[in-house]
């Protein structure tokens, strides 16, 4: 499994609590959340996204993240019409052996 940066989830609960991004709000999540923290880290990235439309990159997130799921669905559906396909065929074929 890869390792999520515990940061970049401060910076989320924070946006999505509607509280400001800042350094020591984000080391406060880290400390709540007993996770390693380095100030300096946090004012880069608090710097870092300030002024960013979290709405946006949440929602081209999203997609991005969908697209493979849809890809795997479509696949999932395309083999149950085959063997949907397949089990008429074979039903048939019993049908007529019946009436020979």
């Amino acid at each position: 499994m890869t390792k999520v940066d515990p940061y970049l989830h401060a910076v989320l609960l924070l946006h999505g609590a509607g509280k400001e991004v800042s350094a020591s709000a984000v080391v406060s999540v880290l400390k709540a959340a007993g996770a390693e923290h380095d100030e300096a880290k946090a004012k880069v990235l608090a710097d870092a996204v300030k002024g960013a439309n979290f709405e946006e990159l949440l929602k081209n997130a999203t997609a991005v993240a969908a697209a493979p799921v849809a890809a795997v669905h479509a696949e999932t559906k395309k083999e149950e019409k085959k063997d949907e396909g397949k089990t008429e065929a074979q039903a048939a074929e019993g049908l007529a052996s019946l009436f020979g």
